[in-house]
């Protein structure tokens, strides 16, 4: 007995001391799914202690808050998890700016919400393209045009074609936009409407880097094209829900800070989310409820490891949280 309880003591010692070999698997299967590779054992140590601090972060959040049912969502390592905020603020997020006005664009106004479904789902309906990444460029805005263009284009010609986001990063630059270093979904679109279309993803293909615009002037490889655009009334979830219903999907642009990059299922309610400090821009592709709270279904474009395969949902009816219903707008095709 004696000998046993020595053992014990032993093995317990042993775990003190060396830590918990949890957080260390993960870092190796972290390394391993990401393919990451550090140029020196200091910027893997630098790496791996920002790691852990997510990963406790994350953890903490789903035992003490998801899974006592205190919040709505739920957290995961995904591939941001060896960065800071910071370093992940500066390379993945690009909304900028106040809206363009310009006596094209009209306001979008409703209030008979009565009359509105209690649920749809542009996914199911084939105006949506694949889910992309913008990796470490700050093109969101780029992202979230070309996906509200290719389902007005979708809906008016029954033919579903992938657009090309890095037309827009390189050529609307004249408009105010800034390449991998952010821009807006209006600047975008009118950066269409000037150019006679937008070029196909096949044609034109993501790089991820900013480059002088080579968008030809002959249209042989032009996908779709636009007439103008419309602003949905700032900050009016009842105007978004209607127009989400009843033009498709939609151009918004969020407060992005907090947990949102580590975001893995449930509806994100985050109360501290600012509806005016917008720092990206996705697209909203339908909406709906859930366990009696009402969702806004997202479409992003941080690839299909964020989320639930790069979809998301976010409160919706919650005065404006996160400011999705701030700066909405959608092209007319």
């Amino acid at each position: 007995m004696i000998k046993l309880i020595s053992f014990i003591i032993i093995l317990v010692s042993f775990s003190i001391s060396s830590g918990s070999t949890i957080p260390d698997e993960r870092w190796i299967d972290f390394k391993k799914t990401y393919d990451r590779k550090y140029e020196t054992l200091e910027e893997e140590q630098y790496r791996r202690d920002i790691f852990l601090k997510n990963l406790d972060l994350i953890d903490h959040h789903n035992r003490e808050k998801f899974s006592k049912g205190l919040s709505t969502y739920e957290l995961s390592v995904n591939q941001f998890a060896d960065m800071t905020e910071d370093e992940f603020r500066s390379s993945h997020l690009g909304y900028l700016g106040d809206r363009v006005k310009t006596p094209s664009n009209n306001e979008y106004t409703m209030n008979d919400v009565e009359s509105l479904p209690a649920e749809i789902d542009w996914t199911k309906k084939g105006v949506v393209t694949s889910v992309k990444n913008q990796h470490t460029c700050g093109s969101c805005y780029a992202f979230s045009a070309v996906s509200s263009i290719e389902g007005q284009h979708a809906l008016k010609t029954g033919k579903l074609i992938e657009l090309s986001a890095q037309n827009i990063i390189d050529c609307s630059k004249p408009e105010g936009n800034h390449g991998c270093h952010g821009g807006n979904m209006d600047k975008a679109f009118k950066m269409v409407i000037k150019n006679n279309g937008i070029d196909t993803e096949k044609s034109y293909p993501y790089e991820a880097i900013a480059r002088e615009c080579r968008q030809s002037q002959k249209n042989k490889t032009i996908g779709a094209t636009i007439h103008s655009y419309v602003d949905i009334r700032r900050g009016d979830e009842h105007a978004l829900q209607s127009a989400v219903t009843k033009i498709g999907p939609i151009s918004v642009a969020i407060d992005s800070s907090g947990h949102f990059h580590q975001y893995k299922s449930g509806i994100y309610d985050n109360e501290d989310c600012s509806p005016v400090h917008l720092t990206h821009a996705v697209t909203v592709v339908g909406y709906g409820e859930l366990n009696g709270k009402q969702y806004w279904k997202i479409k992003n474009s941080w690839g299909k490891d964020w989320g639930i395969n790069g979809y998301g949902f976010m409160s919706r009816n919650k005065n404006n949280q996160c400011g999705i219903a701030t700066m909405a707008s959608y092209p007319v095709v």
